[in-house]
């Protein structure tokens, strides 16, 4: 299967870069360029891609609404934000809009091939190492705004999970890899992706980044608990 990708960036020099490189891969296909946020959701909406690669900030429409617009509206489409910086502001509300990780522009070419490829496939993208520091500074920063009147509360969606499945959610909000949750459960690292694809599905996580930012907002882990 080809993997079609439309990359929304300012800057004309690293469209074109991220383009040359993408199109050079026999499995991806770049379908459409944006140069601001507007074009970008524009661009989703015409060409259904799989995946959209998206500068955090961009003029007319920055890429956090753009995000937003675009996880909203087609959900089909996985978000990866592009940064300058290794963990900024941005990334944490980019990644409650909906994005699935994020790529610095300097990344290399094989990188940035890869990452396409894991996001198109509903990985996160973000190393383990990248998660831990995302979960430290998650805690720091609190939960988002609470949910809409009527609504099922995150600690309440928690309850659809089993025992196991539950514990699974704990390890995933602590950065663990599936190997490293197979070590803590004693069991083989395909129970856990199993379980890992159960706590996505009922909880209707995007990827294994959402999972993280619903355990702490659902109190199933809190700031500095070891477990």
């Amino acid at each position: 299967m080809t993997i079609r990708v439309v990359v929304a960036d300012d800057q004309e020099l690293v469209r074109a870069g991220f383009g040359m490189i993408l199109d050079a891969q026999p499995d991806i296909e770049v379908v459409a360029e944006a140069c601001n946020g507007a074009e970008a959701v524009e661009a989703v909406a015409a060409h259904r891609p799989d995946v959209l690669l998206l500068d955090v900030r961009m003029p007319v429409m920055d890429g956090l609404e753009a995000a937003r617009r675009v996880c909203a509206e087609h959900p089909e489409t996985k978000v990866i934000m592009l940064t300058t910086f290794d963990i900024d502001d941005y990334v944490y509300d980019a990644l409650y809009a909906g994005a699935s990780g994020f790529l610095l522009k300097d990344v290399r070419r094989d990188d940035l091939a890869h990452g396409v490829r894991m996001v198109a496939a509903g990985e996160a993208l973000l190393a383990p190492s990248v998660t831990k520091r995302l979960i430290s500074e998650f805690a720091a920063r609190g939960p988002a705004a609470g949910p809409a009147a009527g609504a099922r509360t995150p600690s309440r969606l928690l309850e659809q999970l089993t025992a196991r499945e539950q514990e699974t959610l704990r390890l995933l909000a602590r950065g663990l890899s599936n190997a490293e949750i197979a070590g803590e459960l004693v069991v083989s690292e395909h129970t856990v992706k199993t379980h890992v694809s159960n706590v996505l599905s009922k909880l209707q996580l995007r990827d294994r980044v959402h999972a993280v930012v619903f355990a702490y907002e659902a109190g199933a882990v809190v700031a500095g608990d070891p477990r």
